[in-house]
């Protein structure tokens, strides 16, 4: 094939996206490098197919807006450290494509090799025996006089690459494994190839280890990432503000946009310091050492005799779902905006050693969804009650009531019971002028929901909470209130003390576009 148009190219990457997410297991599996959290294959997945939904939008017969699709949605996608450093490799692809009419045997060499190196610029310590050294490896291979010679050379070098990786990695070879994002960029590689060839799907392969197990359960910190909007400092000092925080640090921008990634003991502070710099559009705090733990259980390399019930709850904010972790609950991650799928919630089912699972969907919109997972996983023998809690405040109730040694015939009446006592709060801005159940309001200006039902909208998030709490009635004891990426505890605090009556506690980790999330009870 002498070139690939503009529309080409785009199936191209659908294609390769398609081929990739076959072997995402796979590649979860390698997973031990920075931190064996299992998560590669679903990051780069979720940052390609990002990338594919703005592809979805674009002009495709146009070179330059393909292009862009590809750099702009796997940036506002990445997930993960492998995730932004390939959004990163797909960026310098792009610039490659962004004045090209066509793609041919030229335009392909310059874009692996221009991939590579933004990959590498983008790191502020690059390490060797990662997806860089597979990536760089591919640009250096791209030799040829047509389009097929040239991917078949990149991948043959970045294959050989990959297979070196132990050696450059101390921490792949105690695995016995090779690196998982550089196995993830050579799936990624296949793909185009079977675009060109016309060759089918392959099969998903069979994960027969995890290479996790290797590893004992230790603290491996928390990966924590944003996405702000509005930055007006060079990106260099959001890097500087943000290193004595961790390590695995990335920090890249486009369009306006900066993405920003670490492994960090602090992520609350990390968050506080970069939200000076621009307005928080989305934020993610995932703990790793509860990954790995996970990952330890679904394998059989946790406790012998699991308790007789578990407990799976779907939350929206680190906050909300640290709590849920520490009442023994696994997470998944969704709410108002962002559903988990029916396979999300049984893939987490199926990570619960326990026979018998308590389901908290904590969202109505996730209940037909909870209902499938739960006829799924009965099918595979797990017994599931979904216990239809409509809020996060509902699931939190309930989550206090639960204990693993108890039956479920037990724990069910007990945990309805706390959830119909407690009452939800939640304070964020109006995306339009509207009129809802009787209640004008207007756009951008803060707004109250009581239970899920917009009940008030004022001038401050602050005289909206006060509202909030005044609704709700004068027979509650105690308000957790989770603030939002931007809202500081101090604004908080003033609040609380108008109620002397009323325990309050203030924690971090809110939803994204939240000023807060309250639970009475």
């Amino acid at each position: 094939m002498a070139s690939l148009g503009p529309g080409e190219v785009a199936e191209a990457f659908r294609y390769a996206t398609d081929w990739f997410s076959v072997f995402v297991e796979e590649i979860n599996a390698l997973n031990v490098y920075p931190v064996p959290d299992g998560d590669t294959g679903t990051n780069m997945n979720l940052t390609l197919q990002s990338a594919r939904r703005e592809l979805d939008l674009a002009d495709t017969s146009k070179m330059p807006e393909v292009a862009r699709a590809i750099a702009y949605g796997s940036l506002l996608g990445a997930r993960g450290n492998s995730g932004v450093i390939l959004s990163q490799i797909l960026k310098g692809f792009s610039e490659a494509l962004r004045k090209k009419e066509v793609l041919d045997a030229s335009a392909l060499a310059e874009a692996l090799r221009l991939g590579a190196e933004t990959g590498y610029r983008a790191v502020m310590k690059p390490v060797e025996g990662t997806i860089l050294t597979v990536a760089r490896a591919a640009g250096e291979g791209a030799q040829g006089e047509t389009l097929e010679e040239i991917l078949e050379n990149a991948l043959g070098a970045a294959q050989k690459a990959l297979e070196r990786t132990p050696d450059l990695l101390p921490v792949l070879k105690q695995a016995g494994v090779v690196d998982a994002g550089g196995a993830g960029y050579v799936r990624f590689l296949e793909g185009i190839r079977g675009y060109l060839l016309r060759l089918p799907l392959p099969e998903p392969p069979k994960v027969e280890r995890y290479a996790q197990t290797a590893f004992a359960t230790e603290e491996f910190g928390y990966c924590t990432e944003f996405l702000m909007e509005g930055v007006e400092v060079p990106i260099e000092r959001i890097r500087e503000a943000v290193a004595p925080f961790g390590d695995s640090l990335l920090v890249v921008g486009a369009e306006g946009y900066v993405k920003g990634h670490i492994h960090t003991d602090d992520p609350d502070g990390l968050l506080s310091t970069v939200a000076r710099f621009g307005r928080m559009v989305r934020t993610k705090v995932e703990d790793m050492t509860e990954q790995h733990t996970e990952i330890l259980a679904m394998v059989g390399a946790g406790e012998e005799a699991p308790p007789p019930t578990g407990l799976v709850a779907v939350a929206l904010g680190h906050g909300p779902s640290r709590v849920f972790r520490s009442l023994g609950a696994r997470v998944v991650a969704g709410g108002q905006t962002q559903n988990p799928s029916v396979e999300d919630l049984l893939a987490a089912i199926r990570s619960v050693a326990s026979p018998k699972v308590i389901l908290l969907p904590n969202n109505p919109n996730v209940f037909l969804a909870a209902e499938k997972a739960a006829e799924l996983a009965k099918a595979q023998g797990k017994e599931v009650y979904v216990l239809k809690t409509r809020t996060l405040g509902q699931g939190l109730a309930a989550a206090v009531r639960y204990l693993p040694e108890v039956e479920v015939e037990e724990l069910l009446p007990e945990m309805e019971e706390a959830m119909k006592g407690a009452v939800t709060l939640e304070v964020t801005w109006a995306s339009r002028d509207a009129e809802v159940d009787g209640v004008k309001v207007l756009k951008d200006k803060p707004i109250g929901l009581l239970d899920g039902r917009l009940v008030l909208m004022g001038e401050t998030p602050e005289e909206v909470l006060e509202g909030l709490i005044r609704l709700a009635g004068e027979d509650k004891e105690i308000l957790t209130l989770f603030l939002g990426p931007n809202t500081p505890k101090e604004k908080a605090e003033e609040v609380a003390r108008k109620f002397p009556g009323l325990v309050v506690e203030i924690l971090p980790g809110g939803p994204d576009l939240y000023a807060y999330l309250g639970v009475l009870e």
